[in-house]
């Protein structure tokens, strides 16, 4: 009888704590949503190529994110890992997405960096990143810790693409506050340069996902 409930017990504790992964998990599609049109709409403002990278970004990890809230979904969520073939097929189309983003970098910076495209610092710009740095850092230790309870690897594995988000964040910040405040125009450029390293990274862990079936857990 005691054994029985402690079973019941632990069952109870892994069913709400996989009803809070959902949740966190709903809410950050919602954001990588808004993120993606506040960054696409003050980047074009603007003419940032960082800020339209950001939100190019945004784009591609909201898949990755909608694949993981349907893993949380099937049978077995807790222990579910990546190598199914939704998610080898999901992780193609991300590692391609993510290689289209960064093409559009290196064209894009080097046409600004040769014609002297003069980005536009706008407060509006700036408030985007340090808004999506703020989110982003709570979405990450949020979904991290529930990863960790619930011994889930897609979550784990998504939760550390925020931290790659946040850490992009901080590079566009930089960027943005610098044109901003410096008027170093070139400043947005080599900030989305700066975010070609992290971008090229993930695209290389997704198609290593799709041909392995499985996630690199620090992302």
């Amino acid at each position: 009888m005691y054994m029985s409930s402690l079973t019941h017990a632990a069952s109870l504790s892994s069913s709400s704590l996989l009803r809070q992964a959902r949740v966190a998990q709903t809410v950050a599609l919602a954001w990588l949503v808004v993120e993606l049109l506040l960054a696409i709409t003050a980047g074009l403002l603007a003419r940032s190529i960082a800020l339209t990278a950001f939100g190019a970004d945004s784009a591609v990890e909201f898949i990755t994110a909608a694949v993981v809230l349907a893993q949380l979904w099937s049978p077995g969520a807790q222990a579910l890992g990546s190598d199914t073939p939704s998610a080898r097929r999901a992780s193609r189309v991300v590692g391609l997405g993510l290689y289209a983003v960064g093409g559009y970098i290196l064209v894009a910076s080097a046409y600004g960096l040769l014609t002297g495209l003069r980005p536009e610092g706008t407060n509006f710009g700036v408030g985007v990143a340090l808004l999506s740095v703020v989110v982003m850092f709570g979405l990450w230790r949020w979904r991290l810790s529930l990863s960790e309870r619930l011994h889930s690897a897609p979550l784990r594995a998504d939760a550390a693409c925020s931290a790659v988000c946040l850490y992009m964040g901080l590079t566009l910040l930089a960027g943005l506050v610098l044109n901003r405040l410096l008027g170093w125009w070139w400043a947005d450029l080599v900030a989305g340069l700066g975010m070609l390293w992290w971008i090229v990274r993930e695209a290389q862990e997704a198609m290593e996902a799709a041909r392995s079936g499985h996630h690199c857990e620090t992302c």
